[in-house]
């Protein structure tokens, strides 16, 4: 999804909790990832895993000129031969340290082992979030949460389309929407015609 979609999207949800609540929880990201310089550190489930939230963020950080919004994606079957940026596996949770900031995303509730390694990694101070189930252990143990149960208006890729293109913003959005949309289209226009990122 690009900057115009997302900017539609955000037009088509003026006046629900939706946009309120996902520039709070990309402000919370974003405030985490920044004060603290730690690093991201992105993970999901065996079976989801948020590669192109990953891709988005990474976009986002260099359009805002906030490297630390880049993460690092965290895989449950990372190989040794894979590409670089898709070979860190879960022993990177097991590493993690006060002043990294841990995002995991999940469509439903994560099996125990994942929820072990969160929360080693919280108790070794790591600032972890979480998007996706509103109810378990998961948004209990994280520092902040965005909860998009099954059966909400948004599902939760398109959540993590807000949310990334909230992260990247440098200012709080201007009051008329007619404003945010130009810079939008301006920074899509920026990234167009410059050099193309590493994909993923």
């Amino acid at each position: 999804m690009d900057a115009v979609r997302v900017a539609l999207l955000r037009e088509v949800l003026a006046g629900t909790e939706w946009l309120g609540a996902t520039r709070r929880f990309a402000g919370a990201l974003r405030g985490s990832v920044v004060s603290h310089g730690g690093g991201m550190l992105l993970v999901g489930t065996p079976e989801y895993e948020p590669w192109h939230l990953a891709a988005h963020l990474v976009d986002e950080a260099a359009w805002s000129g906030t490297p630390e919004l880049a993460p690092t994606l965290v895989r449950h079957d990372a190989r040794p031969s894979d590409p670089a940026h898709l070979a860190v596996g879960l022993g990177r949770l097991e590493a993690a340290r006060r002043g990294e900031t841990l995002l995991v995303v999940s469509p439903e509730r994560p099996a125990a082992p994942l929820l072990e390694r969160v929360s080693d990694a919280r108790r070794a101070g790591a600032t972890v979030l979480s998007l996706g189930p509103g109810e378990g252990e998961l948004p209990a143990m994280a520092h902040e949460s965005l909860a998009v149960p099954d059966g909400s208006e948004l599902d939760l890729d398109t959540v993590q389309h807000l949310v990334s293109a909230a992260a990247g913003e440098n200012a709080l959005p201007t009051p008329r929407g007619r404003r945010r949309f130009r810079d939008r289209v301006a920074r899509l226009a920026e990234h167009l015609t410059a050099p193309p990122p590493a994909r993923w």
